[in-house]
């Protein structure tokens, strides 16, 4: 999971690029990047950190000119603790191309190959998204066949990229003194939009708070399978370039991985959380009588607008029990469980007049690996609570996600071959409440009955793209780094 913007302006966009990427922050705090273009040269500033410590003045001072784009990362695949797999990556032939990728290539093992072998082209990280730049590289070469690029070459690029990657990817490319490219997988599963300012500037970001932030306004999504082209004088083109496409964005979006003020294909991450917390009511209702509950009580942040319906509904008292810490980032962008192990009581304290002599309902977005809710179930018990019950705005996630999210192996999940009492018994809850897969699609669903369905296959097991196998999961897994990937619970929250 990571966060992209690209820009196309006539006036320097380095300080847009960074404003953009703070917007996106949440979406990624282990590496930040951004690359401008000035005449047909590109400037490339990339390291470990937080935007705010990535780009200090020196660095935005040395990023001039009027086309550019960026990334903050979270790493899903590649080496973690590898400075050379921060975003974005550059190839110089042909044309010269700088490129940002949020997602994960399921097929990157093979295209890695292909690439050494018939493309004749060489990667030196274990990087998927160095994989795509390539291919895409290889392709733009094909298409153009040494001659000027035109816009008919792109397009014809971009099919051809489609036939070649799996897995979810939205792109954003930069093509040394002809313009900006941006497209997004058949199936939408990764997210991506595009906006204009007054002033004629066009931006494309992976949420739309990015682009209201930054006083843009969202014209619409890029659709599943599209690529939109736009030229270094401002002239946009777009055009499908998938065989077949729907759109099948991923739940977890709306769960927990977007800001609440986001809108995504058509659906309000808010009212998405609203709805959840409506089907969550009636999944409480048949475990806990609302009788045996004194207060409601989120784990911050986002399941916030999950809890406060579900109180509205059962009509018992909406309590802020937990502080968080703001100075510590989210456990579940940490990259090793130890470290998230050990991050939970700085991140979170509870206020003790909230929980004593008090019987709890305690919301989260999601449970994961279980640490953490093990960790906050206990810091509410220690605070004077009589009972402690949990409910999960998300379904159990039983399966691993190979599309760009942090829940790797099974034997990491705690809900992996386990029922929901094992797994209550794992927590030490007193009663554990989880959301209906089924019913989370179908309540975000309605928001924008455009939407054809969800990719949710760490909930249901169901690949979307449909050429998943139980190797495929161990040959993605085999790519991560265990010495960085210790962590706390992949808690959402």
């Amino acid at each position: 999971m990571c966060g992209i913007v690209g820009v196309v302006s006539t006036a320097p966009v380095n300080q847009l690029l960074y404003d953009a990427l703070l917007l996106l922050q949440h979406r990624g705090q282990d590496a930040a990047g951004i690359a401008t273009q000035d005449g047909r040269k590109f400037f490339m500033h990339k390291a470990k950190g937080m935007v705010k410590d990535v780009f200090r003045t020196r660095n935005m001072r040395a990023l001039p000119g009027s086309v550019g784009l960026g990334q903050c990362r979270y790493p899903t695949a590649g080496n973690a603790s590898s400075e050379e797999e921060a975003q974005p990556f550059y190839v110089n032939a042909p044309f010269g191309i700088v490129m940002v990728h949020n997602g994960n290539l399921t097929n990157a093992k093979q295209l890695r190959e292909e690439l050494a072998s018939t493309d004749h082209r060489h990667t030196n990280t274990e990087s998927d998204s160095e994989v795509l730049v390539n291919v895409l590289a290889h392709e733009l070469a094909r298409a153009s066949s040494g001659a000027p690029l035109k816009s008919v070459d792109v397009f014809k690029a971009v099919r051809a990229v489609h036939k070649r990657l799996k897995g979810s990817y939205a792109v954003i490319a930069l093509i040394a003194g002809y313009g900006l490219l941006a497209f997004r997988d058949p199936f939408g599963i990764r997210p991506l939009c595009m906006g204009k300012s007054a002033d004629g500037t066009v931006m494309f970001a992976s949420e739309s708070v990015a682009l209201e932030g930054t006083l843009h306004q969202l014209e619409r999504d890029v659709a599943p399978g599209e690529a939109i082209y736009v030229q270094d004088d401002g002239r946009v083109m777009a055009e499908q370039c998938a065989e077949a496409s729907m759109l099948h964005p991923c739940v977890c979006e709306y769960g927990y991985l977007a800001r609440p003020d986001s809108v995504m294909d058509g659906i309000s991450v808010y009212q998405a959380r609203l709805n959840m917390g409506e089907t969550l009511a009636k999944r409480v209702i048949s475990t806990v009588p609302p009788s045996e509950i004194d207060a409601i009580i989120p784990i911050p942040e986002s399941s916030r607008p999950s809890a406060m319906q579900l109180a509205q509904l059962l009509g018992i008292p909406y309590r802020e029990g937990f502080v968080k810490n703001r100075y510590v980032g989210r456990t579940f962008i940490m990259p090793g469980q130890s470290t998230r192990k050990k991050s939970v009581r700085q991140k979170l304290n509870a206020i003790g007049s909230e929980f004593k002599g008090r019987r709890v309902l305690l919301v989260d977005d999601s449970i994961v690996r279980g640490t953490t809710s093990k960790e906050i179930v206990q810091m509410a018990r220690d605070a004077g609570a009589v009972k402690v019950y949990l409910a999960s705005a998300a379904p159990p996630v039983r399966y691993p996600n190979v599309y760009g999210i942090d829940m790797p192996t099974k034997t990491e999940l705690v809900a992996h071959d386990r029922t929901v009492e094992e797994i209550r018994q794992v927590i030490g809850c007193d009663a554990l409440i989880y959301q209906d897969v089924n019913a989370m699609k179908q309540t975000v669903g309605k928001i924008n009955p455009a939407v054809q369905g969800f990719e949710a296959s760490c909930f249901d097991g169901e690949y979307i793209t449909g050429d998943i196998s139980e190797g495929d999961i161990n040959a993605i897994n085999e790519g991560r780094n265990d010495a960085v990937e210790d962590d706390e619970d992949a808690q959402l929250s």
